[in-house]
């Protein structure tokens, strides 16, 4: 889908809920009461919502697994908001240099690190919940450090599963920024880090609200506040890596 497309820029577009019909290029799994677009006075735009079973409600990217994603870039963001109490799940499916197709299953309900040479199972157990996140997955790093001797190549396979709520979906060519204030501290929430045995493989960066950005000093945007900003209905919404 996106491999004769040009991917040289700053970060390439997966999912956006914005517009008529933001799910039409996607699989969807579960019926319009567990699926669904709404408007999120939070982040000022509107968002997916998945609710109820992550094993029957879920969205898939391509639609026919014959096609592939064929996407380069090492970053893989995903902007969600888990409710409190709920579990979440997504699933990659990675091609590496010598072709060989490989899953990652990131979920909730995981308690520990277990893969085999073509299936890996990592748990999200810090995620936070009831606020809204950029979960930034290294995609170069989880390929060569959980596959041993692999080297990723292309992410060809998406699947977002419930319960969530979703914004956007991208991938970027570069290590997201931090963004600090002239005093050297977090102008935005504590990043938090889950750090799978001695690796920081995934970092979950709260949002700050639109009252809490009002009380923060006036700087210039960064690259990286401008991706995740850069529609018209994003003015309430910022963000932290």
């Amino acid at each position: 889908m996106f491999k004769n497309e040009y991917q040289g820029g700053a970060f390439v577009e997966i999912f956006s809920a914005q517009g008529k019909n933001p799910g039409a290029k996607w699989k969807i799994v579960g019926s319009p009461s567990v699926i669904w677009k709404e408007y999120d006075k939070e982040v000022k735009s509107f968002v997916f919502v998945l609710e109820g079973s992550s094993q029957t409600n879920k969205i898939q990217l391509p639609k026919e697994n014959k096609q592939i994603l064929g996407l380069i870039q090492r970053f893989l963001v995903l902007q969600i908001y888990i409710p409190l109490g709920q579990d979440f799940s997504t699933e990659l499916l990675i091609t590496d240099l010598r072709n060989i197709k490989r899953r990652l299953y990131l979920s909730t309900v995981h308690k520990e690190v277990s893969s085999t040479p073509l299936h890996a199972k990592i748990p999200l157990f810090m995620i936070k919940r009831k606020i809204w996140c950029n979960l930034c997955i290294d995609l170069v790093a989880f390929t060569s450090e959980i596959f041993k001797g692999a080297v990723f190549q292309s992410l060809d396979g998406i699947i977002v599963s419930a319960t969530c709520k979703l914004r956007k979906i991208f991938t970027l060519k570069s290590k997201p920024q931090d963004t600090t204030d002239k005093g050297g501290q977090s102008s935005k929430a504590t990043e938090v880090k889950v750090k799978i045995n001695q690796w920081d493989l995934i970092k979950l960066p709260s949002f700050g609200t639109a009252k809490e950005t009002k009380k923060k000093t006036k700087r210039q945007l960064t690259e990286w506040e401008k991706i995740v900003s850069k529609d018209a209905t994003d003015k309430g919404l910022t963000s932290k890596i």
